[in-house]
């Protein structure tokens, strides 16, 4: 299980690396899908599988809309892909920053979060996992309504930029 949750948490990283290094909505879209899925490889590890597949239902459908409109708006001939040199650069920068930073935290510090949400199931009623998605719901309803209201300013804010200097979806008629 040690393996598998090091793969999740590497290909997270790496999803992470190229979708920051790179300039087309096209692929930097396919780099998100596959963060989403490691990170939500990462929370069935630790015990969250109903966390996880909402999370992923639900980030899925929202980036679906937002890189629909980006995408369309920001078409172009010939999008730079993972494959061209200064794209491979700014990966590799980021990787070796990523490395210089788990070098300085190389520690014993990440020992405490090996440890499963169903560690102690025995003592429990309920699972981890449902029990923090009730808790979201209950005392969390605000920070739900404000990232709701974020996700929604979000998508103006990419719509805007863009549209670059000709009339996009956003025009007045």
């Amino acid at each position: 299980m040690v393996y598998v949750m090091f793969m999740f948490l590497f290909g997270l990283v790496l999803g992470l690396a190229a979708v920051a290094s790179n300039p087309s909505p096209y692929f930097a879209a396919l780099g998100l899908v596959a963060v989403a899925g490691m990170g939500c490889g990462v929370l069935v590890g630790h015990g969250g599988s109903f966390l996880s597949l909402v999370l992923f239902l639900i980030y899925l459908g929202g980036m679906l809309v937002v890189f629909a409109y980006s995408a369309a708006l920001a078409a172009e001939p010939y999008p730079e892909g993972w494959g061209s040199w200064p794209v491979l650069g700014v990966m590799m920068a980021y990787m070796v920053g990523v490395c210089a930073a788990a070098g300085l935290f190389w520690g014993g510090w990440y020992k405490g979060a090996w440890v499963s949400a169903d560690e102690f199931a025995e003592f429990s009623v309920f699972r981890g996992d449902i029990g923090g998605v009730a808790l979201m719901y209950s005392v969390g309803g605000g920070v739900l309504a404000m990232g709701a209201w974020v996700l929604l300013l979000t998508l103006f804010v990419v719509l805007e930029l863009t549209r670059g200097l000709s009339r996009g979806a956003l025009r007045a008629v």
